[in-house]
């Protein structure tokens, strides 16, 4: 895909299709990786789900809109270019600036 949509590349397809919509809290597993494959985050590891509301800015703007398009039950690769991610910032210690980042992200439920 363009720069400007993260990819959504689907593992699972759920058989029912429930999607978040604006102002809903959603509960996500998720695992961050460098371009390089470097692990850099995940929910999973932690073993606690993170949760964030669709359409207030909580979260960077490849999770805002990728995870929109995903129904309940989903497991998705979002592919976040700089300008979805942390851009020229990045996030010191962590994030090299202009990194494109890779989550796997389930979307585990609504709330």
């Amino acid at each position: 895909m363009g720069n400007n949509i993260p990819e959504n590349n689907s593992s699972l397809c759920p058989t029912g299709r429930t999607f978040p919509k604006k102002g809903q809290t959603v509960v996500v597993h998720y695992v961050g990786s460098l371009e390089n494959g470097k692990k850099f985050d995940s929910s999973r590891d932690r073993n606690k789900p993170f949760k964030f509301i669709i359409g207030r800015c909580e979260v960077i703007r490849g999770w805002e809109e990728g995870v929109a398009q995903m129904s309940v039950g989903q497991r998705a690769r979002l592919t976040c270019s700089p300008d979805f991610a942390y851009g020229a910032t990045g996030h010191p210690g962590i994030i090299p600036p202009n990194a494109t980042l890779t989550f796997d992200v389930e979307l585990l439920r609504l709330e």
